[in-house]
């Protein structure tokens, strides 16, 4: 069994197992997931419920897995929005108008974008993952919400502090009420890199670095990408008690999750999901 932090539950609705972020709903009337791989169509490496249309999957099998998460939270494809994904920074506020891009196909997903953000009541964000931080911000203040997809590259950029930056802006959100969940994805145990990686992240971090990367042999550390994207959001404001990690390993746990390291680049692809 998972084993889940206070604040996350594990549902099975009609045999689609999902997490559910409960800390960073309650009271608020929003709701927020997290897909797992059980209880879809798609056969190996992708099995079984994929949710990336870009993972070389039968695009059928990627419709009806996507069908069967939109039953299981009681939402309609017409309501979701998801980005291309680019491991970037840019910020997307959707609206009414976009409900729908990228539902059922990769080709209508909005481009070029890594972080989605709305005011929008009904709305479905959504944004996928294998390995890579899913980051779901919800401020009851302002009343608006947002995704983030964070590889090593998008929290050297600090893509979760730009969504923060951008929902300040643009709806009025309160740091210090502002929510946040870091949700399952490759942890420091799992996750060796070399100075490819090592050498932007310290340019972001800086000193702060030595608290991120456990040097392993010379050139190489494993990263810890919780901590980094964690510290990116209290530079953004967020009090460290409205932050939540949920400290699940992709790459430990590939009965749950896909892993795009631990499966060797053939794997499936999760989903997260916030609606207000």
């Amino acid at each position: 069994m998972l084993p889940l932090p206070e604040g996350i539950s594990l549902q099975a609705v009609n045999g689609v197992s999902l997490l559910r972020f409960n800390s960073l709903t309650d009271g608020t009337g929003a709701r927020a997931w997290f897909t797992t791989r059980r209880g879809g169509v798609s056969v190996p490496p992708y099995a079984t419920l994929n949710v990336g249309f870009h993972v070389q999957d039968d695009p059928e099998a990627v419709r009806e897995n996507r069908s069967r998460v939109w039953s299981a939270l009681g939402v309609s494809g017409e309501q979701v929005v998801g980005a291309e994904q680019v491991h970037g920074k840019k910020v997307r506020l959707v609206a009414g108008q976009d409900a729908g891009c990228g539902a059922d196909d990769a080709a209508g997903a909005i481009p070029g974008t890594d972080a989605l953000v709305t005011q929008q009541a009904g709305l479905v964000l959504t944004a996928y993952y294998a390995d890579c931080v899913p980051i779901l911000l919800l401020d009851p203040t302002s009343q608006s919400g947002g995704v983030v997809h964070a590889g090593w590259k998008g929290t050297a950029l600090k893509a979760p502090a730009e969504a923060v930056r951008e929902m300040q802006s643009a709806y009025g959100l309160e740091p210090q009420t502002c929510r946040a969940v870091i949700g399952p994805s490759i942890g420091r145990c799992c996750y060796e890199v070399d100075d490819r990686v090592l050498v932007p992240m310290e340019e972001a971090f800086g000193s702060g670095l030595k608290d991120l990367a456990e040097g392993t042999t010379p050139g190489h550390a494993r990263l810890d990408l919780w901590k980094a994207n964690r510290t990116s959001l209290l530079e953004a404001g967020l009090r460290p008690e409205n932050i939540l990690v949920s400290g699940l390993c992709t790459a430990c746990h590939t009965d749950w999750f896909f892993s795009h390291r631990a499966e060797h680049g053939r794997t499936g692809r999760m989903m997260a999901v916030l609606t207000l």
